[in-house]
């Protein structure tokens, strides 16, 4: 069920964060399935803010609540009270970056990674928001369940080194996902988030791994100290 952290920033204000799984419903913003908006409001009842996700490096800032909503982008930020942000994710990584006043949350895929998305929204956050706070990496694919062509695994080694590098439980070359996230994050000035679980987990969505057209969603918001979170 939803996995939800909150992180306490000046006192006054805190940013909550949540990564859902099959569990909580479907996410998908393509083909949208009825209960999408219950599944939202289960989560947080203010209006968010949602993209269509086209694995490229835009990331958009969100003012007012809804802001955006429907527009062509791969991450969102926010320095704004409740305006929850989100990106929906079966395979790719799903990113939170809190700063000292805001939050951004980033769908990143391998072609994202390759286009900076990471670091571009990295970029933005802190030029609008302050000093890096912490990384948060939600359920993604894992190497062992990733076979990756040796062309684009060559590129990706060497824009994220060779920690890029993975070995599938077939042992053919893979990409190792969450360790080229944590390359960006480093490099965007934000500390390594956690190694998540594997969507090959049946709790998850996975398209590589079941087929699944459902997604997950990671949603986070600012909100004063004391709010309710329900």
């Amino acid at each position: 069920m939803v996995e939800r952290q909150t992180v306490e920033l000046d006192g006054k204000t805190a940013v909550t964060v949540c990564f859902t799984d099959a569990r909580d419903g479907d996410f998908r913003v393509r083909d949208p399935q009825p209960g999408l908006d219950a599944a939202r409001t289960a989560i947080t009842a203010e209006p968010w803010s949602w993209i269509v996700q086209v694995h490229e490096a835009e990331v958009l800032t969100v003012e007012h609540q809804g802001h955006h909503a429907g527009a062509v982008a791969d991450g969102l930020l926010t320095t704004s009270v409740d305006c929850p942000i989100a990106v929906t994710t079966a395979d790719c990584a799903p990113v939170v970056l809190i700063a000292e006043r805001g939050v951004a949350v980033v769908h990143a895929g391998w072609r994202g990674l390759m286009a900076g998305i990471v670091e571009r929204a990295g970029e933005q956050l802190t030029a609008t928001a302050g000093a890096p706070v912490q990384a948060m990496l939600g359920p993604c694919i894992a190497p062992e369940d990733y076979e990756f062509g040796s062309t684009e695994l060559d590129l990706m080694a060497d824009r994220f080194g060779p920690a890029a590098r993975g070995i599938t439980r077939a042992g053919t070359p893979a990409l190792d996902v969450p360790a080229a996230v944590a390359v960006a994050c480093e490099r965007a000035g934000w500390s390594a988030p956690e190694r998540p679980p594997s969507t090959s987990d049946p709790r998850w969505f996975s398209h590589r791994t079941r087929g699944d057209l459902g997604r997950q969603t990671a949603v986070a918001w600012l909100h004063k100290t004391g709010d309710d979170q329900s």
